[in-house]
């Protein structure tokens, strides 16, 4: 799904208005409110809001307003010198259903005293269109939030978190949803706002058109819908080549284990035949983990006859991943370099083959290839040193505008960039930050080329999949998670079959549940 800035989203807002009235589009974003609500807290009894005065506000007005059963709802409503037709009509509409609007707390006592006993929190404090810098008052406001009992349910984004940056500012709101109206505003999914967004869902509000005109392809990320179309299926009449072959060039007698989790990732991501080529001093040992994957060997005496050999191999092979593991000798790097020069398949680099490519960049110009590099690693690869905070996209784009190369940038919200669209993944969780998770995402990549994927969809898809696979394993193992339990997981962590797109009653669309 298309993503959008702050201001992006301002853009659409003023033509939707044009289109259908502010008043619609109020009541609308009430409605989606209302489902969350439901949804998140289905028997809760006791609502309580912080409003702030402008349209943000307004919103909250408007789903305390539609909620239809008995429950007792109280709004803290800063005062606004000039309301819009929409919030005076919300306003008006939540007198009449009997909600309850008192002067916002004045200070921590008033503000604790607000929550007592609330079920959920609405925070409506400040929306979109909004600096992140807190008033005193909402500092005030946004504490009491952070230490309710309540599930605390922010409207449009948390109060404090920059609706494109994902900046946040001091004692910002940790909501645990967050409903955000519209469209998927891309700070919500970027570091460190992550950490306070909680359960995201999607509010539709009616304005899809006026959205897909102004999102353009900048920012994109995916959903459980959206993954599952782009995941590719078995053919009733496949054969175990075609469900995809990826050649893994992979491990050495250091570092063997690489190579053994890399295969074992990119067989339990559906491949049908996987073959891993490793220089012969390693050979037996991979043999010794490796059952149902092909294990077969190079001599890196033999530069020329190595890199011959793996060509010679691709020929029945329809992808290649590469790095995890591999020697740092001087011969390896000139096996790698070598054979990557000629290589006319898709294929996934990762880990050790960056050390060899580091400087000699230039020959994946024009290859149908994925870079899968962490943050030293990028560092080094670009050229251009440490990244700064804040400068993660800006730093990736450059480079891909640049060299040309799809990159997926690891981190806890991945991005994969193409050189048209930033892709951010929202499955991220802290349970990957462990050894050899990055390479069984790049068996996953390699298996997702091998079926035909093209690279920047097996980067997004593979880094979609990884994550839901690392929250899977981590619900049966809360500590100690290893990279061995990740492959294992790929399959359980599939979502259920579904319709490309949900169920046209719902105004709510999933895009990630809280981790952890």
């Amino acid at each position: 799904m298309r993503a959008v800035t702050a201001t992006q989203m301002r853009e659409a807002d003023a033509a939707a208005v044009a289109r259908a009235g502010d008043v619609a589009l109020m009541r609308a974003a009430g409605a989606a409110i209302v489902e969350a609500i439901v949804k998140v807290a289905p028997k809760a009894t006791t609502l309580v809001a912080f409003a702030g005065p402008g349209n943000n506000g307004g919103d909250a007005f408007a789903a305390f307003a539609a909620i239809k059963r008995d429950c007792e709802r109280t709004i803290y409503a800063m005062p606004t010198d000039s309301p819009s037709e929409a919030r005076l009509d919300a306003e008006r509409r939540a007198e009449k259903r009997g909600v309850r609007v008192k002067p916002f707390p004045a200070n921590d006592d008033e503000a604790r005293a607000a929550l007592a006993g609330a079920d959920v929190a609405l925070d409506a404090m400040l929306g979109t269109g909004a600096r992140a810098d807190l008033s005193p008052a909402m500092h005030v406001a946004a504490a009491a939030l952070n230490a309710s009992e309540a599930h605390v349910v922010a409207v449009d984004i948390p109060t404090g978190v920059d609706a494109t940056t994902g900046a946040v500012a001091d004692g910002a709101v940790r909501a645990r949803t967050t409903v955000t109206l519209g469209a998927l505003k891309i700070g919500l999914v970027l570091e460190p706002a992550r950490a306070f967004v909680g359960t995201l869902y999607v509010g539709d509000i009616g304005i899809e058109d006026e959205i897909e005109a102004v999102a353009g392809e900048s920012f994109a990320a995916l959903d459980d819908v959206e993954f599952s179309a782009l995941l590719p299926s078995r053919a009733a009449e496949a054969d175990k080549r075609s469900s995809g072959a990826p050649l893994i060039i992979a491990g050495s007698a250091q570092f063997p284990g690489a190579a053994v989790l890399c295969a074992r990732g990119a067989a339990r991501a559906g491949a049908g035949y996987v073959t891993l080529a490793a220089n012969a001093d390693a050979a037996q040992t991979l043999r010794n983990h490796l059952v149902e994957q092909v294990v077969v060997t190079y001599d890196e005496r033999d530069v020329d006859g190595a890199i011959e050999s793996l060509l010679d191999l691709t020929h029945r092979q329809s992808a290649v991943g590469i790095g995890p593991g591999l020697s740092l000798s001087a011969a390896t790097g000139d096996i790698v370099r070598g054979f990557l020069s000629k290589l006319d398949k898709p294929f996934v680099a990762d880990a050790s083959a960056f050390f060899h490519l580091g400087k000699h960049l230039d020959i994946l110009k024009g290859k149908t290839c994925v870079l899968t590099p962490h943050e030293s690693e990028f560092s080094r690869l670009s050229g251009e040193g440490t990244i700064a905070p804040g400068t993660r996209i800006a730093r990736l784009r450059s480079f891909v505008e640049r060299t040309g190369i799809t990159t997926l940038l690891k981190g806890n919200a991945t991005l994969i960039d193409d050189g048209r669209t930033t892709h951010v993944n929202v499955t991220g969780t802290n349970a990957l930050a462990t050894a050899g998770t990055g390479d069984v995402l790049t068996g996953i990549i390699a298996t997702l080329l091998a079926q035909g994927l093209s690279p920047v969809d097996a980067a997004r898809a593979g880094a979609y999949w990884h994550g839901l696979a690392g929250r899977f394993a981590e619900r049966s193992r809360r500590v100690g998670l290893v990279a061995g339990d990740l492959h294992d997981a790929l399959g359980p962590s599939l979502p259920e079959p579904m319709p490309r797109r949900p169920a046209r009653e719902s105004l709510l669309r999933l895009i990630t549940t809280a981790a952890g």
